[in-house]
């Protein structure tokens, strides 16, 4: 009887015991504006950012929006459309404008953000992000500490720009080896920006040791490497966080 007692005693302590508190996700847009000499606004592709900032609050982690520099992240005004729902949702949360420009107005500089609190970091693409995540200091040593401590890292789009630069303890790129997504050769020839920016990110990843896998132009294409998740463009956003949320409940 006695034991049967403290059975139950057991059973009803695990029941009601709070759940363990799963740790945030790094949202990283880009803090670049302007299509390199050509002197058109550009930005952070909102798509990218809002439909994946969905999927991490659904799956319950706090989401925490960052960039290179931090403060000022501006959005590129092509992206902004708010009849997408989700879109409309971020951006009532998020947006607002700087000096007639569009952006999110508060974001944690990479520099200052401690790998072990987060448990994954996802870069939004955007055509800004080939100006800046590539050539960030703090930004490929945050992301292989990230990877190094068991988390989760993500891109989608141009976001993985951020990745052709990272590089593990052992001296190898995050990327060699893997089979990784990102805006394709042909899809920057599409936009008619293969000129304008200053690196093609297909050739860059391709120099790194990656496996780029490819879909057709502007189609849903996200690739999960172990805790390595990439999307191609747009149409992947939703599908490359949906992995990543996989990627941090399932680590190795």
């Amino acid at each position: 009887m006695k034991f049967l007692v403290l059975l139950a005693i057991t059973c009803l302590t695990l029941a009601t015991a709070p759940a363990a508190e799963k740790k945030p996700i790094l949202l990283v847009l880009t803090n670049h504006g302007t299509l390199g000499a050509s002197g058109q606004p550009t930005g952070f592709f909102l798509s990218e950012a809002a439909h994946p900032w969905k999927v991490f609050v659904a799956a319950g982690h706090d989401v925490r929006l960052a960039s290179p520099l931090g403060g000022f992240a501006p959005v590129d005004p092509k992206s902004l459309d708010l009849h997408d729902p989700a879109n409309a949702v971020f951006w009532k949360k998020f947006g607002t404008e700087k000096a007639g420009t569009p952006g999110v107005a508060d974001t944690l500089a990479l520099a200052g953000a401690r790998p072990g609190d987060y448990a994954g970091i996802f870069f939004a693409g955007g055509h800004g992000t080939m100006w800046d995540f590539a050539d960030s200091e703090s930004l490929p040593k945050l992301t292989a500490a990230i990877y190094e401590q068991g988390g989760a890292v993500g891109a989608v789009c141009h976001g993985p720009a951020a990745l052709v630069n990272v590089r593990l303890a052992n001296g190898q790129p995050l990327v060699a080896g893997r089979k990784v997504a990102a805006f394709t050769n042909a899809e920057e020839e599409a936009v008619k920006l293969a000129n304008v920016v200053p690196f093609l990110l297909e050739t860059k990843l391709t120099e790194a040791g990656a496996t780029v896998v490819t879909a057709d132009n502007f189609t849903e294409n996200a690739v999960r490497d172990v805790r390595l998740v990439t999307g191609q463009n747009p149409a992947s956003a939703q599908k490359a966080a949906t992995l990543l949320i996989e990627a941090i409940n399932g680590g190795d």
